[in-house]
């Protein structure tokens, strides 16, 4: 199909580009009128429905999502008139796989069809602004630190760095000097960064500190030797609730599809078979799919 869409896509633009502009208008009040039943192809007396082609090009992998749909019409087209040429064959057997195959896909795409229709109900800007109220507006948001670092390769470096600025020492200027981390030439300033931002042994170093302190011994990370200034703190502030909206709608929908799956399951008369009543192996026995 690839070779097939590369080769006509070039052609099937020039065609369009090339039809005069009273053939083009045509051509859009076709399309107004055709709907998922217009029949596109016939085979041997089967049809092959537009809406057909549309579930075809619904499902193509990422890379074929991205070709126009001028370029994609004459390979979707063919792939369906060569199935269907297949499926009339004679050898074409409706066996138990086939058959079991159907059924499955059936209930994939009816439970897809609740779980879409579940998902879309449940965004509203009600919901929204209660899952925004829950998360962020009622809740505390934690702290964030602005701190400066200087980072050295050994202990007794950093030791003799912190008895400098406890001399009296500039910090700035120390870090332009000796600091090797990427943050040196700016006086070793990190800026603002919460919680799960910095490797732990810093973290949690900033997290005792007092603003103005500079850290009394050195905290060891995997990039070497740290001594740290605490600039400042602050309250996090909440991000907007446009910020966040895809973020919130995302949780909203998981949470009333869970919702809906759990009452839904609880109302239905179940029964299944015990883990101890069926032997695992039999699901790498495909040969049953045969019989």
């Amino acid at each position: 199909m690839p070779k097939t869409l590369t080769t006509l896509g070039a052609a099937a633009l020039a065609l369009t580009l090339a039809l005069p502009l009273h053939a083009q208008d045509q051509a859009a009040e076709q399309t107004e009128e055709l709907s998922a039943d217009t029949v596109v192809a016939t085979v041997n007396g089967t049809d092959i429905t537009l809406g057909e082609m549309l579930v075809v090009r619904a499902s193509l992998p990422e890379q074929y999502q991205q070709l126009g749909d001028d370029v994609l019409w004459d390979g979707i087209l063919d792939q369906l008139v060569q199935q269907e040429v297949l499926a009339q064959d004679e050898k074409a057997v409706e066996t138990k796989r086939v058959d079991l195959s159907l059924k499955t896909e059936r209930r994939t795409l009816l439970a897809a069809e609740t779980v879409s229709a579940v998902a879309d109900a449940a965004v509203t800007d009600e919901a929204l602004q209660a899952a925004y109220d829950a998360q962020f507006a009622d809740a505390e948001q934690g702290q964030e630190y602005n701190a400066s670092h200087i980072l050295v390769e050994s202990e007794d470096e950093a030791k003799a760095i912190i008895e400098e600025l406890n001399g009296g020492a500039d910090f700035a200027e120390v870090a332009k000097e000796k600091s090797t981390g990427p943050s040196g030439p700016n006086g070793g300033e990190l800026g603002w960064f919460s919680a799960g931002m910095m490797v732990e042994p810093f973290q949690a170093a900033v997290e005792t500190m007092e603003a103005g302190a500079i850290s009394e011994t050195p905290v060891q990370t995997q990039f070497g030797w740290h001594v740290i200034k605490l600039n400042e703190t602050r309250a996090k502030e909440a991000p907007k609730l446009d910020e966040v909206r895809d973020q919130l709608a995302q949780q909203v929908q998981q949470e009333a599809v869970a919702a809906y799956m759990d009452e839904a399951e609880s109302g239905a008369e179940i029964t299944r078979k015990a883990s101890g009543d069926v032997d695992p192996s039999v699901l790498s026995n495909f040969q049953l799919l045969e019989d």
